[in-house]
């Protein structure tokens, strides 16, 4: 009974910090479409509701109710599933987040993270090529492409950090940031994670699924209706989940703290400023500064952690 009452417990839990995910995503919308209205020096949504915030509701209900386009040529299944399983597989991520109750103390949250990444990578595969088009096809490559390259070197930094820990747990990353923030020691650590996750998330500049003409928007041109929704759903959890990251990777990762969430609100604010100001990347120079910039570097750094845990023992 006691268990069962757990389990209970456990799944309200997460279902209401699933509710609260969609209303972030929501709102998410409607600041950027703020910030680059004002970025673009024009309005931008004002009218539904007071300034426009229950525009994404709206916008939310139509595409739901639109009819869904399915391609006679196009693996049905596969391509039915593989928006489900991207939105599915970032809302896993979110188990990960330090909550300080019953919930999900694991010590193996680090890897399990990194697991996720690795598998979304599949379902991007999957969108691309079950759509049986040449050029959702050639999106998918270049961003699973752009995502392996980038992952290899997170992958060492966040070996770099449990190193340090000595421990795969994100509980233990908070408990040694309680009298002092990991951004002091590892400061080009933060600056290259922070354009690591910039580039995972596949936002302006680095949208290379959808960056040139004859791609229109990638793999996101096949789908319609629900199943876009899921993808954009999914996209826009994923910059809060990153910019949630941030912060308890290198600001501490108290969830009580009303500085947490104005750091996670202007990491936000930073992807959009970002979409709004700069040009996108050629694809060439981003897998150069994969290869020849990121992974040296982050090679380099590990080594030398790893000599300082060394001589501290």
């Amino acid at each position: 009974m006691m268990m069962m009452m757990d389990f209970l417990l456990e799944f309200v839990n997460y279902l209401v910090i699933l509710v609260f995910m969609l209303m972030m995503v929501a709102f998410l919308t409607v600041f950027e479409r703020k910030i680059l209205g004002y970025i673009h020096l024009r309005k931008g949504p004002n009218k539904v509701g007071i300034m426009g915030v229950i525009q994404p509701f709206n916008d939310g209900v139509k595409l739901l109710c639109k009819e869904l386009l399915i391609l006679n040529i196009s693996n049905y299944l596969i391509f039915l599933y593989s928006p489900l399983m991207n939105l599915f597989l970032v809302m896993l991520l979110w188990v990960m987040v330090p909550y300080m109750n019953m919930m999900d103390y694991f010590n193996m949250s680090f890897l399990f993270f990194l697991c996720c990444l690795g598998l979304n990578v599949y379902s991007v595969m999957m969108m691309g090529w079950s759509s049986n088009s040449k050029y959702s096809f050639l999106g998918s490559v270049r961003i699973v492409a752009q995502m392996i390259s980038y992952e290899v070197s997170m992958m060492i930094f966040l070996l770099s950090l449990m190193m340090v820990i000595k421990s795969y747990s994100v509980m233990v990353l908070y408990k040694n940031q309680i009298y002092l923030w990991f951004i002091f020691f590892f400061i080009i650590i933060f600056m290259m994670m922070w354009l690591i996750f910039l580039i995972e998330s596949n936002r302006t500049p680095y949208d290379f699924s959808e960056g040139e003409s004859e791609l229109v928007s990638g793999f996101n041109i096949d789908y319609s209706g629900g199943l876009f929704a899921f993808i954009f759903i999914s996209e826009y959890m994923s910059i809060i989940f990153m910019s949630f990251m941030m912060v308890i990777l290198f600001f501490g990762g108290n969830l009580f703290s009303f500085y947490f969430y104005l750091l996670v609100l202007l990491f936000m604010f930073m992807f959009l400023w970002i979409r709004g100001s700069l040009p996108r990347y050629r694809y060439d120079k981003l897998m150069e500064l994969a290869w020849k910039i990121f992974l040296p570097v982050s090679l380099m750094l590990m080594l030398f952690y790893f000599c300082m845990m060394m001589l501290m023992l």
